[in-house]
């Protein structure tokens, strides 16, 4: 059975990819780490001087290893074992996620979160978060008086649900709070709505941060190169019922040329990868009769030294 990068961002396993194409798993993760560092590196270099007007952020639970209680005592305290935070950061209107960052729960990734951010967009926009309590900090830092900020307090009651009633289903919400933090926020546009939702996608879509399930990841380099896929997928592949069209903003890279990949090109760039990158999985026939292809035409150039074939420059692989 041939190969499909989808396998990798539509909530499978990596033991369930390596039946579905006849894999092995070590194979597999070979190539999550080959692709999923080849993706962050061309979304870092690509994803700059972005025309995004209302921003939401949000961050989602996840664990790494083991769940926090279950850490070793010689391995607690150490990034990377136990609770692990991604942070995420959505365009409401066009989707797009321009920054995300995997850490812990503390005001350093706050500020790493928003100081890429405001290294990406190019004008003022509206930033909306949760109550938590680094972001009031780090968007100041970051952004100083240039941008509309407000934060959007969501309260939570139980509405009378008793034992695992309770623990598995969602509280009710039963009011909102919005404060003003600098700027002038418009009211209407105060909301995290797309970014919770984007939340459930991430669950939906990367089986290790499915809850109640065996799936986790074991290390958190592949946890971050799965997110890295998966938002390289979210970001250019996906068609999104909402807007009807595969790739949401036109971006521009350094280099100040249009970015406007379909999936196939996507699909190609992950053949890329393959065979630059991890040669063995391509004797394997990872994607069956394709995987002899080297041809031109992929993504464009990041500007940053290719480690792929470009459409470019078509320069080889470093491996």
């Amino acid at each position: 059975m041939s190969g499909d990068p989808r396998h990798l961002v539509e909530g499978n396993s990596v033991r369930a990819v390596a039946r579905m194409t006849a894999v092995s798993k070590t194979t597999i993760l070979k190539l999550i780490a080959d692709l999923g560092a080849a993706c962050e590196a061309y979304q870092n270099a690509a994803l700059g001087n972005l025309s995004c007007k209302r921003i939401q952020r949000d961050e989602i639970w996840n664990f790494c290893y083991a769940k926090q209680k279950n850490v070793p005592a010689e391995k607690q305290g150490q990034f990377g074992f136990g609770d692990i935070w991604t942070w995420v950061a959505i365009d409401g209107d066009t989707k797009l996620v321009p920054t995300w960052v995997v850490g812990p729960l503390d005001s350093a990734t706050a500020f790493a979160l928003m100081e890429d951010l405001a290294g990406r967009v190019a004008e003022r926009m509206q930033l909306t978060t949760d109550g938590l309590r680094f972001y009031a900090d780090a968007v100041e830092h970051a952004f100083g008086a240039n941008i509309d900020s407000s934060v959007l307090v969501k309260m939570y009651g139980n509405d009378g649900a008793q034992g695992n009633q309770a623990r598995y289903s969602p509280a009710e919400c039963t009011g909102t709070q919005v404060i003003p933090i600098s700027g002038r926020p418009k009211a209407e546009h105060v909301s995290t709505s797309y970014v919770e939702r984007q939340n459930l996608t991430m669950r939906m879509q990367m089986r290790r941060f499915t809850r109640l399930t065996n799936a986790f990841s074991k290390k958190i380099e592949n946890l971050r190169w799965s997110v890295a896929i998966h938002f390289m997928h979210y970001n250019f592949c996906r068609i999104h019922p909402t807007l009807r069209v595969t790739v949401k903003p036109k971006v521009r890279n350094p280099r100040n040329r249009t970015i406007l990949p379909t999936y196939r090109a996507t699909q190609r760039f992950c053949l890329s990868i393959l065979l630059g990158r991890n040669r063995r999985a391509t004797r394997r026939g990872l994607f069956g009769r394709e995987s002899g292809r080297r041809g031109r035409g992929l993504l464009p150039c990041a500007g940053v030294g290719c480690t792929w074939r470009c459409g470019r420059c078509a320069r080889p692989s470093r491996s």
